[in-house]
């Protein structure tokens, strides 16, 4: 199976493939990366909105889960870091919104810049994304890609708006 390979939809049937696939936005023939990314949306919107109490402690926990979900979709796929695997997107996403206002202009803005990175990877996400394997090669860039996206908000909050 290659990167792009399509996704058996009955993978879906396992519960730890499920999250990995993004609920199914991973087997998306188009984009599936930006579709796991959309996915994120309505996931950062459920956990914002009680508070950084309950928000940074989750995204804490998808994280260390993403090592384990990743790996272990990449494993039964036999490919490392199939397109279809969009954890890792969901994880990013929700990294690049850490201490921004919650409303509309900064979710399109953070899934514009998270997009940006993750498919640019710029230096070292790219470096990592090639020698870093398993379910932490495959968190790394879009953690990084995240944490980049993130300083851009900060960034436009603090000297633009």
């Amino acid at each position: 199976m290659s990167k792009n390979t399509p996704i058996p939809t009955r993978m879906l049937l396992n519960p730890l493939h499920l999250l990995s696939l993004g609920f199914g936005s991973g087997l998306s023939p188009f984009a599936p990366g930006t579709m796991g990314t959309l996915v994120a949306i309505p996931i950062y919107l459920l956990f914002i909105m009680p508070g950084y109490a309950i928000y940074i402690p989750t995204l804490i926990l998808f994280t260390l889960l993403g090592f384990y979900l990743c790996g272990y979709t990449a494993k039964a796929l036999g490919v490392h870091d199939h397109g279809g695997i969009v954890w890792d997107e969901i994880v990013g996403y929700m990294i690049t919104m850490l201490f921004v206002p919650v409303s509309w202009m900064w979710i399109i803005l953070g899934f514009v810049f998270f997009r940006l990175f993750d498919i640019w990877k710029p230096w070292p996400i790219r470096v990592l994304d090639k020698n870093v394997h398993g379910g932490v090669g495959i968190m790394v860039d879009d953690i990084l890609a995240g944490i980049y996206a993130a300083i851009c908000l900060q960034l436009i909050d603090t000297f633009i708006l």
